[in-house]
């Protein structure tokens, strides 16, 4: 059973940084391209980033752009999500996903495997 866990979430002030890590199980994504999106509540769900399979390509939302880093480990099956100078807007749910080859890095129809979500909380 193919699965992507989300971990690392959790309630923080303003300013202050987290690391979300999604690990993959019961198959290989080392080919894959993975994104992380978010969801607050009565929100639709809006692309955070994405990386290459490689990692020599990423992409960011404007809104997290030079706060926020993907990045990604081949060798254990992970991705990170480096979130600094966070904000309170960025509460939400957090998710991964992967796709062998999105058409639109940020589009979450495009990705066909995706986690669980972590729930991360900035408070003022």
């Amino acid at each position: 059973q193919v699965q992507l866990v989300e971990s690392g979430g959790r309630m923080v002030q303003a300013g202050d940084s987290l690391r979300l890590t999604c690990a993959a199980s019961g198959r290989t994504f080392t080919h894959y391209a993975k994104g992380w999106f978010r969801q607050a509540p009565g929100k639709e769900r809006e692309f955070v980033a994405a990386i290459s399979w490689g990692g020599d390509s990423t992409y960011y939302a404007d809104s997290v752009k030079g706060r926020f880093t993907i990045s990604r480990d081949n060798a254990k099956n992970t991705v990170y999500l480096q979130m600094n100078s966070l904000k309170p807007e960025d509460t939400a749910v957090y998710y991964c996903a992967a796709d062998f080859a999105p058409r639109g890095w940020s589009v979450p129809g495009e990705y066909d495997y995706w986690g669980q979500g972590t729930q991360v909380t900035v408070s003022s």
